[in-house]
């Protein structure tokens, strides 16, 4: 049988590894996020790059409550 996820179990997981190890590069979460939780938390964004869902995000924000900064030039996540 099949599990579902939840936006909120790809949540946890970006927490949990950024807490781990300190740095999470979004190419590295678009990857593990389509082979493990399924392709339906990935979009093609405007600028034509793969991208986490919005809704992940939010929920990760929440998560992480400021703890995490996206670093823009080096597309990864790191722990504060």
């Amino acid at each position: 049988m099949d599990v579902e996820y939840s936006a909120q179990d790809v949540a946890d997981w970006m927490l949990a590894k950024v807490k781990n190890a300190g740095i999470l590069y979004q190419s590295d979460a678009v990857n593990h996020i389509v082979s493990h939780f399924g392709e339906s938390y990935i979009y093609v964004n405007e600028n034509g790059n793969t991208s986490i869902s919005k809704e992940v995000k939010k929920l990760f924000k929440k998560l992480h409550g400021g703890r995490v900064a996206w670093d823009r030039d080096g597309f990864f996540w790191g722990w504060t």
